[in-house]
């Protein structure tokens, strides 16, 4: 995938495209492996808000920030969100989220790896959760580590 192809208006592939056109290739490449989407999540009842917590799924590979079997996740962890094309539930991606930014015809930042060229940037202003997350297998209630900020 070249990030740099353009159309005549010199957006980007990813700008000229909804995620419905998008084919699989695009689709992968669109996500930029901050590993938010594996943390687990709280919903308030009353308000619908959602929170983060600092609580990794278990099959994220915290360092690498890499789900260490996406493609049989589902079938390990049913509750996995399956992020592809249809994909309907936005509000329970981060708000960095490429494939949200994308929904809502935002731009994506300029740490994104498909803008920057690499993750390296990603992670060095900590828009992974390389820095913040805990294995699974380490907590016994995620509603103690919810996180403060906003992802």
């Amino acid at each position: 995938m070249n990030p740099d192809h353009t159309n005549d208006n010199a957006q980007p592939w990813w700008m000229q495209k909804s995620l419905h056109e998008l084919d699989k290739e695009e689709w992968e490449a669109l996500c930029d492996g901050c590993g938010k989407c594996c943390l687990h999540k709280i919903e308030d009842e009353d308000t619908g808000e959602i929170f983060y917590t600092r609580v990794a799924c278990r099959l994220l590979d915290i360092p690498h920030c890499r789900c260490t079997q996406y493609g049989s996740r589902h079938m390990v962890v049913p509750e996995c969100m399956q992020l592809e094309p249809g994909f309907e539930y936005f509000e329970w991606m981060p708000t960095t989220c490429a494939y949200r930014l994308r929904h809502e015809n935002r731009p994506l930042p300029d740490w994104h790896p498909l803008v920057h060229g690499s993750p390296a940037k990603m992670h060095e202003e900590k828009h992974s959760v390389r820095h913040l997350a805990i294995p699974e297998a380490t907590v016994h209630d995620p509603a103690n580590f919810v996180l403060e900020e906003t992802l």
